[in-house]
């Protein structure tokens, strides 16, 4: 699909965007894995991604000459160039934990314990600074910030709703109760909270995309490149959260709606003791 292969990390995760709505079901699962993990393909081997991906090694290969890498060598070494050193071996440690098979729920709980902390070390990697900078400038002028998170996604609706009562920011959390429809509730010049993580919630996407049909300005929150949100022409803070079996936490994804709200909020007081200096 491509001539040559991507320079940067920033160039193949623009390329991943481009990309995401076609991609097959395993070259996606490799595509997120790769998204929430980017600090670990420095020093793993094509059977090591396979094997967190959920695919086979064959797949691997396919993917890195879909985004014009000659293979699996080259792409491991634009990662490593950028690479910045200093990553735990989180995964080492959960594997051990399981390995012990013990039954005793302090166990379990040092699993999610260690999944929570690999999480968070990975939003380092996953948030785009200038994204983030962009979703308080935006949240910081919005007349009314508008919080959509359906299921898993709730809490973190729920505690930005709280945070920004707080600190007497106007938002309306959408819920859903009693079937009723939010988007009446929206007017030109809000701007849209969108929080939704795989398997994504269509409740939340098509309020999305409804708001962006009006032209206001969506802040999403998801968990990867190829997320449907991204193809709205959204401002993106890319959120991924390891899992302990079938279950996933939510330590990175409030850690970051909590600086998010923390920083709208320092924002728009700001902003307020500047017109009164001005007046």
């Amino acid at each position: 699909m491509f001539d040559s292969a991507p320079e940067t990390v920033e160039d193949f995760n623009e390329r991943l965007i481009a990309v995401g709505g076609d991609l097959p079901k395993r070259m996606k699962q490799c595509a997120d894995f790769i998204h929430g993990n980017s600090e670990r393909i420095a020093f793993s081997t094509v059977a090591d991604l396979a094997q967190g991906a959920g695919i086979q090694p064959s797949a691997v290969m396919r993917f890195c000459q879909l985004l014009g890498f000659s293979g699996y060598s080259e792409m491991q070494k634009l990662f490593r160039e950028n690479y910045s050193g200093g990553w735990p071996d989180y995964a080492s440690r959960l594997h051990n934990l399981k390995e012990a098979r013990s039954d005793h729920p302090t166990a379990l709980l040092a699993e999610f314990i260690e999944a929570g902390r690999q999480s968070l070390e990975n939003l380092t990697a996953t948030i785009d600074p200038e994204s983030f900078g962009r979703a308080v400038e935006v949240l910081a002028e919005a007349p009314m910030i508008h919080l959509i998170g359906f299921r898993r996604a709730f809490p973190v609706a729920s505690y930005l709703a709280y945070s920004f009562e707080k600190m007497d920011v106007s938002a309306i959390l959408h819920d859903g109760v009693g079937k009723l429809n939010p988007r009446h509730a929206m007017r030109k010049g809000d701007v849209v909270i969108a929080i939704t993580f795989s398997p994504y919630s269509q409740e939340t996407i098509d309020l999305a995309a409804y708001a962006r049909g009006m032209g206001n300005q969506v802040i999403a929150i998801t968990d990867s490149l190829t997320s449907p949100l991204r193809r709205l022409d959204v401002v993106p803070l890319s959120v991924s959260e390891v899992d302990v079996g079938a279950f996933r936490g939510l330590a990175a994804t409030i850690s970051l709606a909590v600086a998010l709200s923390v920083a709208v909020g320092a924002a728009r007081e700001s902003k307020e003791k500047q017109a009164l200096r001005e007046s």
